[in-house]
């Protein structure tokens, strides 16, 4: 039965936090909001909570997950680019885009994409989001809550609750958060290229 924590949107309560971060450490696979929707997430090393999720979703081998970062230096360990990706990333960051990049070695590969070999990388613009990572120390993995039968993620956590309270270990409740996809941009050649527009503006492309 998963535990279920009302957290203030934009001062989350720090014992909350704190008992959240420990739920992660034991292994187990949190609800949280970011700010662009509900997402599903776990440590990088919880393979268990990476097959949950994928039960959750339904998702083929193939999909391309995503780490959710505090900052610029959590990205560093786990992807590459170079002085001009750094740049607009630090620009854009943090906001309601996805950056996808070359994976490093410290990535494991169930993580990566199995063909490209790399990985989506989040710095989500959310009080939650970032008391969390805070508190944590580390990325999380993570992934949006679409239920497999849905086009749009999960909005409201009541629903969440009712839905997986026995699929997952902790539903953290930061009120409604309205689906905004991110924006994705891959960053993977020479020149960064718009895979997906979303919430997040691209002008400065053009």
């Amino acid at each position: 039965m998963a535990q279920y924590f009302q957290i203030h949107p934009d001062n989350p309560q720090i014992r909350l936090i704190r008992r959240a971060v420990e739920i992660v450490m034991d292994g187990g696979l949190v609800v949280y909001p970011t700010d662009s929707s509900y997402a599903l997430g776990c440590r990088l090393d919880n393979k268990e909570g990476l097959e949950r999720i994928r039960r959750i979703r339904m998702l083929e081998e193939a999909h391309h997950f995503t780490l959710i970062c505090r900052d610029l230096s959590h990205i560093s360990a786990f992807a590459k680019f170079g002085n001009e990706a750094y740049r607009l990333i630090r620009q854009l960051s943090p906001g309601p885009y996805t950056f996808i990049l070359r994976a490093t070695r410290e990535v494991p590969r169930r993580l990566q994409h199995p063909k490209a070999k790399t990985i989506g990388i989040r710095l989500p613009d959310n009080p939650v989001t970032l008391a969390l990572l805070s508190e944590l120390g580390e990325p999380l993995f993570n992934s949006t809550l679409i239920a497999p039968d849905a086009e749009e993620s999960l909005s409201d956590p009541v629903e969440i609750r009712d839905r997986l309270e026995k699929a997952v270990d902790l539903v953290l409740d930061g009120g409604i958060v309205a689906y905004a996809p991110t924006t994705i941009i891959d960053f993977t050649e020479d020149e960064p290229r718009v895979l997906r527009q979303g919430a997040g503006p691209v002008d400065f492309l053009s």
